[in-house]
């Protein structure tokens, strides 16, 4: 009997370390400003893949001084930790776009858990919406699509032809390091860097 009771609880441990490479659900925690230390639940969803506390806290040292009072466009939601931490940091407006309904009402049910009144959620597919003409111009803008999809580089695209960034705007763009970059917007400047395994993550200024 102890033997089968010890298979069982690596059995155990060996489920949680598969559901944890799977993105199961789990949270995402705010890391500073009015929410700080919150944690917020996200669902299981295919392609869900939340920027590491790791990395974010990486990004928003990079955006330390652009955040407060900017509009903020966060393409390919998901969790919503990108923007949730941009208005906790006293962001202006956040709109975050989510193509999965279940996904979209989710970070409306989060939204409203922090009482927060300055954020939009359009449950729409995120290269849809940019491929029309923008209603509106945003200061920050997070890209963090699902990997090897094909979705980065026509999003950037679109939101310069289509007018959707404030004149220096800042993008950050999460994607798999082999991405190449050639083809991003000629009028982009690359501000930052840093490639972590097989991911890159890169912050553009637009002049």
């Amino acid at each position: 009997m102890k033997q089968a009771k010890s298979t069982v609880k690596r059995h155990s441990a060996g489920e949680k370390r598969l559901a944890a490479v799977a993105g199961a659900p789990g949270e995402v925690r705010v890391i500073s400003g009015k929410w700080r230390g919150r944690k917020l639940a996200v669902l299981d969803a295919e392609g869900l893949r939340p920027t590491t506390d790791r990395v974010k806290e990486t990004l928003f040292n990079w955006l330390m001084h652009d955040i407060s009072g900017s509009a903020v466009l966060d393409c390919f939601a998901g969790s919503g930790s990108l923007a949730i931490e941009a208005l906790s940091r006293y962001a202006a407006h956040a709109t975050l776009v989510e193509r999965d309904a279940g996904l979209a009402r989710h970070l409306k049910q989060n939204l409203q858990k922090l009482n927060c009144d300055n954020a939009q959620v359009i449950n729409q597919d995120c290269l849809s919406l940019l491929s029309a003409m923008a209603t509106q111009q945003y200061n920050v803008v997070f890209i963090d699509p699902p990997f090897r999809k094909g979705l980065a580089l026509p999003c950037c695209q679109a939101l310069e032809q289509q007018q959707w960034l404030a004149d220096n705007a800042l993008v950050y763009l999460e994607t798999e390091k082999e991405l190449i970059t050639a083809q991003m917007p000629a009028n982009w400047r690359l501000l930052k860097e840093k490639i972590a395994g097989q991911l890159a993550y890169r912050l553009y200024q637009r002049s």
